[in-house]
């Protein structure tokens, strides 16, 4: 039954194109290309493992004190006084309705403003201080930078990089080359890292938009990997990676209360956002897969499945560049860029209109 449901699964009619058989594409010394192995496809779940521990470690030894050489505080919420049946009472409901706050006060002689406060620093334990949110996305910028750069040196000289068709001229019969093979391991484990460790990162409000963003990604590396579609797949990877430098170094700067130089990156980011995730990707990459591909290949129902992946991607890019734009409404109208890049916390602190994952005031912030 196993065999047959695989058999079934892995059906050439659906992955590969016609009169192609996987035994075409299977690597050997006799072909006169390096095929994509399907099976490398699980390498980059392992590979993860390795990029947690060393984010663990980057983050604990280098970033964690550079952060606090600037100034960034690791302060922790501020705990509410014990309270057995108020903490029995939030174990069962965190957040509490009017009505049970209302009988809470009573039954505890308190006002219930006091139980609304208690709470809300209850529920504020959780919430990871600045100097952790700020290792994080000095983590992710310092990953993206290296992976744009090292993205570039490889497909410098790939003639795909100039010349979108040849993206599938020639496919499937298309070779890999191993600096190509680690582009795409290396990328793929980043975003199995990501997919993983966001159950303990910074919870903000785009946390399901960014789950889907990462299985989206990780589906089309596979998918890709899997039918040697991948010389369009490393010119998706390579048009993300810019963007994401400006959004997580936006926010680091922010963290570290650099206003000058947060206002500055959020104009590059707003620059590059929207000309490469609203300009290049739909006009460039997805009218490439869409109209010029089954001009040169006949196509297959795994190749609808992948440019749909793609087309998913692009939803998000316009749900994140309506709050991007959002932002940037509210910073010109305050003077300076407010609030999180791209997702906000999704609870407030016990600052009236101050957000747990907004940087202090202005009269606090540094320039440069």
């Amino acid at each position: 039954m196993l065999r047959r449901f695989v058999d079934g699964f892995w059906n050439e009619d659906v992955w590969l194109p016609p009169n192609t058989t996987w035994a075409d594409l299977a690597p050997g010394p006799e072909k006169a290309v390096v095929y994509t192995d399907h099976r490398h496809v699980f390498v980059p779940i392992p590979l993860a493992l390795v990029f947690i521990t060393l984010r663990y470690l980057l983050e604990r030894y280098i970033f964690a004190p550079f952060g606090r050489s600037l100034g960034i505080k690791d302060r922790k919420p501020k705990k509410p006084p014990p309270n057995p049946k108020l903490e029995a009472a939030y174990k069962a409901n965190p957040r509490a309705r009017p009505q049970q706050v209302c009988a809470l006060a009573k039954q505890l002689d308190m006002s219930e403003r006091q139980v609304e406060r208690w709470f809300r620093l209850r529920r504020c334990q959780h919430k990871p201080s600045t100097l952790v949110k700020f290792c994080e996305n000095v983590f992710k910028c310092s990953f993206y930078v290296c992976n744009f750069i090292f993205g570039l040196v490889v497909l410098w000289d790939k003639d795909w990089l100039w010349d979108i068709d040849q993206c599938y001229i020639g496919y499937p019969h298309q070779g890999i080359t191993n600096d190509v093979w680690w582009y795409y391991t290396i990328s793929a484990a980043f975003y199995w890292s990501l997919t993983i460790s966001q159950f303990w990162d910074v919870r903000r409000k785009d946390f399901w938009q960014m789950f889907v963003h990462h299985i989206a990604t990780i589906a089309l590396l596979s998918f890709s990997w899997v039918c040697n579609l991948h010389r369009i797949g490393t010119l998706v990877l390579l048009l993300h990676d810019c963007a994401d430098i400006f959004v997580e170094s936006v926010k680091a700067a922010k963290y570290a209360r650099y206003q000058k130089l947060c206002d500055t990156l959020f104009l590059g980011l707003i620059v590059m956002w929207i000309g490469t995730r609203d300009y290049i990707y739909p006009f460039y990459i997805i009218w490439s897969t869409s109209i010029r591909a089954p001009m040169l290949l006949p196509m297959f129902p795994a190749y609808y499945i992948f440019n749909s992946l793609l087309v998913l991607l692009l939803i998000l890019h316009i749900v994140w560049t309506c709050l991007i734009l959002q932002i940037a409404y509210y910073a010109i109208k305050a003077g300076q860029m407010d609030g999180d890049v791209r997702s906000s916390s999704s609870e407030l602190s016990d600052s009236p209109g101050h957000s747990n994952h907004s940087s202090p005031q202005r009269n606090n912030k540094k320039h440069e």
